[in-house]
């Protein structure tokens, strides 16, 4: 297990969405595993593109949002990490109804983090793969 603190879903949506850019986009986490954290997030008014499909940056949000909250549990409570890269490649668009990303590490070291999140539609349709790197700081 990679995680260093109590870890679950409910957790995680409450501490991370609530008042913040993933409440705005109704990004909400399902599942905790032993090494990967997986999240929906709604394909509607609020994260469509003016084309009525789903707009790449509210995967990117997706993205950067499951490896945000990796990295940061996977870190004791005297350190925090923020996002240094972040990169997505759209792979299908989609329309309507809930997509679902699946983070997992690729690299947990002292000083970064580089995860692998890949995001599918409901019927398991590869939408996005994306790749962020954080960086470990002290927290302020």
């Amino acid at each position: 297990m990679i995680w260093k603190k109590p870890i679950t879903a409910e957790s995680i949506t409450a501490r991370y969405t609530s008042k913040h850019i993933g409440q705005l986009l109704g990004i909400e986490f399902t599942e905790v595993g032993d090494d990967y954290l997986v999240a929906t997030m709604p394909v509607d008014e609020r994260t469509h593109q003016p084309y009525g499909i789903l707009h790449g940056g509210a995967s990117v949000v997706l993205a950067e949002t499951l490896g945000s909250v990796a990295s940061d549990f996977c870190l004791d409570d005297t350190k925090t990490a923020v996002g240094l890269e972040v990169n997505a490649n759209h792979i299908r668009s989609v329309k309507s109804g809930l997509v679902k990303g699946i983070c997992k590490a690729i690299h947990i070291g002292g000083k970064t983090h580089v995860w692998d999140i890949k995001i599918y539609t409901e019927d398991n349709k590869l939408v996005c793969i994306a790749r962020l790197t954080t960086m470990v700081i002290a927290k302020p």
